[in-house]
């Protein structure tokens, strides 16, 4: 019953943003509300939501001072040297541009972190597809794309690191055997990236864009503008580096570490009062947009754990499962890994999850790290979820509706976790049979 419960509002939630009957934020609030009561939870309702909350606040504040910080960090002009060399390449041609677009995001992607990613990605590439109007879908499609590979896969990034975590693997045995299936899906990346770029030719044409005098794209679209501190530049990127060594070192949690980096900004950059309030209202309106559907997701992810219907949609899973397919377990990790992450968290999938998958995979002679590396071959789905807290920030960014994004980006998305698993299975990383 409560698997039925729990499938029936995924079902009725996605159809309802992806038609757009709700906003996500309205969708994601009153959806499991209603299936809550449904189900007979009203007493325990209350408290479900607040745990959420609970959850997801971490979440929340990262990306509240993440926005800020970067957001400062822009306005400083502190990319404006790789952005100008980037439109130099690229100029008006749409191919180009998605390329170097792929290419941008995979390198920012290494460092594991989704915000960062998008948050430099589109700040130095969607003016420039909106001078020669390329679709901006395409821009966050292959942002998100790139992240799932570079992040997704990698033991520093958040996926991995709990599968290794949960399982208790060494993070070398995970990885080395992956390193062939990352670097095929970053070149699958690249190809899509391409792929989207030519169609994106034949809609628009090739534009080109002037490289000189007072017409010059590149000067347009950076713009000196009195919030630009060239002279602190170094300072900047000083900071920036700080900020990130000390997110992979674990020195702080990452919030209170962004919250740090973003006062620290303000005031090299902006020690005026009326200069530090205008830059905080120049972006609290996407900061607030993103943190509002953060906890609208914790409401759903709340009443979600809180009614079990996680529990029992991931034990049916399990149960489903026919012993005939054991000897080929790892390949049905990864295929079920796609719906599964995208209706779950990762907190909720790789620690709820992957131990009970892991464990039914001991018994066809299946070793864990095969289990773990399957895991995450269905990440590309997962970050087109509304649950996954930087993809909100990603369509806010592009100002899309996160219904137009998923129409958009599923096949691709799909598409992708079906090719790194054929990689994963040619490379030897997942076995085919035990």
């Amino acid at each position: 019953m409560l698997s039925l419960l729990g499938l029936s509002m995924v079902v009725v939630f996605t159809y309802l943003i992806m038609t757009k009957r709700l906003s996500p934020v309205v969708a994601l609030t009153v959806v499991p509300i209603v299936f809550a009561l449904i189900g007979g939870f009203a007493p325990e309702l209350g408290k479900m939501m607040l745990d959420g909350l609970k959850t997801v606040a971490p979440s929340a504040a990262l990306l509240l001072f993440a926005i800020l910080f970067f957001g400062i960090m822009i306005d400083s002009g502190l990319f404006d040297p790789l952005i100008r060399r980037i439109l130099q390449t690229v100029n008006g041609n749409p191919v180009k541009i998605a390329m170097g677009t792929a290419v941008l995001s995979l390198l920012v992607a290494l460092d594991g972190d989704g915000t960062t990613t998008y948050m430099i990605t589109v700040a130095a590439m969607l003016p420039l597809y909106k001078r020669i109007g390329m679709n901006p879908l395409i821009l966050a499609c292959i942002s998100m794309l790139s992240l799932s590979i570079m992040s997704g896969m990698s033991p520093w990034g958040g996926p991995a690191t709990r599968a290794i975590a949960v399982l208790g693997l060494d993070a070398s045995e995970y990885f080395i055997p992956m390193l062939p299936t990352m670097a095929g899906g970053a070149l699958w990346v690249v190809f899509t990236a391409y792929i989207l770029g030519r169609k994106e030719l034949k809609r628009i044409g090739n534009t080109h864009l002037k490289t000189g005098g007072d017409d010059c794209y590149i000067k347009a679209i950076l713009a000196d503008n009195p919030s630009k501190r060239p002279k602190l530049i170094w300072l900047n990127l000083l900071l920036v580096i700080a900020v990130m060594v000390a997110l992979v070192a674990g020195l702080m949690n990452a919030a209170v570490l962004f919250m740090l980096g973003f006062v620290v900004a303000l005031m090299i950059n902006y020690p005026q009062l009326d200069l530090q309030k205008e830059r905080i209202l120049a972006h609290s309106g996407n900061a607030m947009t993103v943190v509002l559907l953060v906890f609208a997701a914790g409401v759903f992810a709340g009443i979600f754990s809180g009614t079990k219907m996680v529990d029992s949609l991931a034990n049916s899973l399990v149960e489903m499962i026919p012993n005939s397919w054991g000897s080929f377990f790892p390949l049905v990790v990864a295929i079920t890994s796609m719906p599964l992450t995208f209706v779950l968290s990762n907190d909720a999938y790789y620690f709820g999850m992957v131990p009970i998958l892991a464990q039914a995979a001991a018994a066809y002679g299946i070793d864990p790290v095969e289990i773990a590396r399957a895991s995450i071959l269905g990440q590309p789905v997962h970050l087109m979820s509304p649950l996954v807290a930087s993809t909100l920030l990603l369509v806010g960014m592009v100002d899309r509706d996160i219904g137009d994004f998923q129409r958009f980006t599923y096949k691709w998305a799909i598409l992708t976790s079906l090719v790194i698993t054929l990689l994963a299975l040619l490379t030897g990383a997942i076995s085919l049979f035990a």
